[in-house]
């Protein structure tokens, strides 16, 4: 008896991390398309495409620039179609993804190059992006990047 109980308590645990590891692999591909989203936004902001990033936006975004400066969506759209904004470059790397049911936390770095207000320009960052899903797809929340400085 005491065998087909202890049979019986790792079944259940087995049962119990099966189920944990099927709702992780569950949002496998949500992980997937928002890591996607995030390189598109990449390049849209290269191309000062402020209609691509508009798209991948929530009405209510905000964002926190590096300098410190916060920024709602619209006043974010009109930074990245500023004429003096000329970004060459800019990848992510080292990207974590951290899987809710209805949310997709993103943590980063990124490097950057490119001229602004006719300065050429170089820096590397820390980012967090906050996106939820909404009508079927996803929108960035809120977005924060911290410059990290060399010593």
């Amino acid at each position: 008896m005491k065998a087909v109980k202890v049979c019986l308590a790792v079944a259940f645990i087995v049962f119990i991390e099966l189920g944990a590891y099927a709702q992780v692999n569950s949002f496998d591909p949500n992980k997937a398309r928002v890591l996607a989203l995030e390189n598109a936004w990449n390049e849209a902001e290269k191309n000062k495409d402020a209609k691509a990033i508009a798209g991948l936006l929530a009405p209510t975004f905000f964002y926190t620039d590096s300098d410190g400066s916060f920024m709602n969506k619209d006043q974010y759209l009109a930074s990245i179609r500023e004429a003096g904004y000329r970004p060459d470059q800019i990848v992510n790397d080292s990207m974590n993804v951290h899987a809710y049911e209805h949310a997709v936390v993103v943590t980063g770095t990124y490097k950057e190059k490119g001229a602004e207000k006719g300065k050429a320009y170089s820096r590397r960052g820390r980012f967090t992006d906050m996106w939820v899903r909404e009508k079927g797809g996803w929108l960035c929340m809120a977005s924060q990047e911290t410059l990290i400085t060399s010593h």
